[in-house]
């Protein structure tokens, strides 16, 4: 039975990026309501920040990931995979 990388709350990473994306989802729209208040939209900012950075991270784990399946002996020169038209 193939073994889930998981994040430190056993979440597989791709549905906690799933999850930070939606949740950053819901405060960009909450913020474009402009129903919220000074603080509210601060801390809002703040909290989409870091949504924003941990999915900025987890993609760039992917695709490290991806490159070193697709060459793991130097995945710095792996070509991304075309798809034939």
């Amino acid at each position: 039975m193939a073994k889930t990388v998981t994040t430190p709350d056993k979440t597989p990473p791709a549905a906690d990026f799933e999850h930070s994306l939606d949740e950053l989802e819901e405060l960009v729209a909450k913020m474009e309501g402009g129903e919220l208040s000074l603080d509210e939209s601060l801390a809002s900012f703040e909290r989409g920040i870091g949504l924003f950075r941990h999915c900025q991270q987890s993609l760039q784990q992917a695709e490290l990931r991806v490159r070193l399946l697709l060459d793991p002996e130097a995945p710095d020169s792996a070509e991304p995979f075309e798809p034939e038209l």
